[in-house]
């Protein structure tokens, strides 16, 4: 099918569904199915996945734009070809995953605390409203007008605002050299070094402790790494002895055993944000932390209560997200407050005044 019919399908779709008041679940290959609330995969599908390919790319801008239905990996490797990265390392959870999804999503892999979020790396977006039209925002350079930044608005808002068709996105160079760092130690004083990679001028990319091993990512050139690994100590985990790359691509895809007990065993996975400052959380269960001790993984019985959970992430200054469990009878993302409430309504309001489109994927209110 020529692009120029895909889009005009795409339009004709969400046209007739705003006339007919027919909600839609807008989805990409669906990789990112299981996150967010189940009730939208009940409604008719639009699907965006056969809306892809790079639309524009020079590699001495630093910038790449693409349309949603793009392959992550086929972006990714592009971008690899020419010395770059993608910084906030996307998880892809299947190697269907695309573009669309991942910035509707907003999920960030082990770089993101010292790299930035998704949304950091957005610099412009074209979309369909709740109306069938067009709408552009932001554009493909790194400065842009002042004003509010819709671009970054649609990182994380699960389709909720908008079918995305292209997104400009910034690059980033890959670093000269890697190397990951293992530690025995505590929890606690896991939680304490990390405050500390943070706190000094450390080439740091990546942290994650669980089981009582503390890794550590040094992402730089070859004098910066070596010296940082001198000031932390532990060992270097060797490629050709543990796959050292295998280690935050598991992390990043939820491959490595700790998530995939969860599904295995039937239990719940809690995403929690919190300050990265905060001690260790006294909840059942098996936890690994990640982004310098600002993101707690918990694997913990389905018939843990939800509400002692978010209290926890609440009194550490963040929220809790159930990622994988029972989510017909828990929320899967953190309540709202009234006021903020009111602001993702109006958002709703002006982007999708019928409400047809991912109903309720977000936050049940809409």
């Amino acid at each position: 099918m020529q692009d120029q019919a895909i889009l005009d399908q795409l339009i004709q779709a969400v046209t007739a569904a705003a006339e007919h008041k027919q909600a839609l679940c807008i989805r990409g290959s669906g990789s990112k199915d299981f996150y967010g609330n189940p009730q939208a995969l009940q409604l008719p599908a639009l699907n965006t996945a056969t809306w892809q390919g790079i639309v524009d790319y020079e590699p001495s801008e630093l910038v790449v734009t693409a349309r949603a239905g793009t392959p992550l990996a086929e972006l990714e490797k592009l971008l690899h070809d020419h010395g770059q990265m993608l910084a906030f390392e996307p998880p892809y959870f299947n190697a269907s995953a695309t573009l669309g999804g991942c910035i509707a999503a907003g999920l960030s892999g082990p770089r993101r605390a010292y790299t930035g979020a998704v949304r950091d790396y957005v610099l412009g977006i074209k979309l369909l409203d709740g109306q069938g039209r067009i709408l552009s925002f932001g554009g493909r350079v790194m400065k842009n007008v002042a004003g509010y930044d819709v671009s970054r608005l649609m990182a994380g808002a699960m389709g909720t605002l908008g079918v995305l068709l292209e997104v400009s996105l910034k690059v980033l160079p890959r670093p000269a050299v890697e190397r990951t760092l293992c530690i025995q130690t505590d929890m606690l004083q896991a939680i304490e070094t990390m405050r500390r990679c943070a706190a000094e001028p450390l080439p740091v990319s990546a942290t994650c402790f669980h089981e009582n091993q503390l890794y550590v990512r040094l992402s730089g050139a070859e004098s910066a790494v070596r010296t940082a690994h001198a000031r932390l100590g532990g060992d270097q985990i060797k490629d050709k002895e543990s796959h050292e790359e295998n280690l935050w691509e598991s992390i990043r895809n939820h491959t490595h055993p700790f998530f995939q007990q969860g599904k295995l065993n039937g239990k719940s996975l809690w995403r929690l944000s919190v300050k990265s400052t905060t001690s260790p959380l006294s909840l059942p269960g098996e936890q690994l932390i990640e982004w310098g001790g600002a993101l707690r993984w918990l694997v913990t019985d389905k018939d843990t209560d939800a509400a002692v959970i978010r209290t926890h992430a609440a009194d550490a200054g963040g929220h809790a997200t159930l990622f994988h469990g029972n989510k017909t009878i828990t929320p899967v993302f953190h309540p709202l407050s009234p006021a903020l409430l009111k602001i993702h309504q109006r958002l709703k309001q002006q982007f999708d005044p019928t409400g047809i489109l991912n109903p309720q994927r977000l936050y049940t209110e809409f």
